[in-house]
């Protein structure tokens, strides 16, 4: 983690070491977790359970790092429009809009007018379903 400290102010300068000054303090009055770990086993024991039947299963498995959520790779796509202006400025149609295009559709253009001719055209919506029933068939 980085903080520019540059472009803060003294106002804002203060405010940060004030918070980072509470903050150390909380984590140097506080018990390590290991400790607390043990207090806790000790006092469930001391009552005749383990720590599996006081918190549940996910308890054994909380000090073990969890898996990295692995999403999917999505493919290439061909961008689908294009800055007229200046030909490196394209967008595939995916994620954000990009600012160029979002400073031109501010000042009046469509996003039609920026599709790339012959390899794109323009995704129709779907209308909303509106007072139709989905029936599902019980067997």
């Amino acid at each position: 983690m980085s903080i520019d400290l540059n472009d803060l102010t003294a106002r804002q300068l203060d405010a940060l070491i004030r918070t980072a000054q509470q903050r150390q303090k909380t984590l140097q009055q506080r018990a390590p977790a290991a400790q607390v770990r043990r207090e806790l086993t000790a006092l469930a024991h001391q009552a005749g359970y383990t720590i599996e039947q006081v918190f549940g299963s996910e308890a054994a498995t909380d000090d073990a790092p969890g898996k990295a959520v692995r999403r999917r790779r999505l493919g290439k796509v061909k961008p689908k429009y294009r800055d007229p202006e200046n030909r490196r400025n394209t967008w595939t149609g995916r994620g954000r809009t990009p600012s160029w295009l979002t400073n031109k559709l501010r000042f009046g253009h469509s996003i039609t007018d920026f599709l790339i001719p012959g390899v794109a055209k323009l995704t129709p919506r779907q209308p909303p379903a509106k007072g139709q029933r989905t029936l599902f068939k019980q067997g």
